[in-house]
């Protein structure tokens, strides 16, 4: 994947995971992060589970459920 779609994906899924999760998105510099960071974390996790995804649409879904996976952990650590 080239640095202009891992920007598209990190933005998608980073915007996806902040609406989904109660209290809406961190901003759009701080959603692409969110997203990218989240397409490691969802590969790792994906990885462990013997999953792998294809294309672009899979890689939002694997980008998304691991940016769900940082807000969770970020609101988590805020709270203490």
């Amino acid at each position: 994947m080239g640095f202009l779609t891992w920007i598209i994906v990190g933005l998608i899924a980073g915007w996806l995971a902040g609406q989904v999760m109660k209290g809406g998105g961190y901003g759009i510099l701080v959603d692409i992060i969110l997203g990218i960071l989240g397409g490691i974390v969802g590969g790792w996790v994906f990885g462990m589970l013997g999953l792998h995804s294809g294309g672009l649409i899979g890689s939002i879904v694997v980008s998304f459920v691991g940016a769900v996976i940082l807000v969770w952990v970020t609101r988590l650590v805020k709270k203490k």
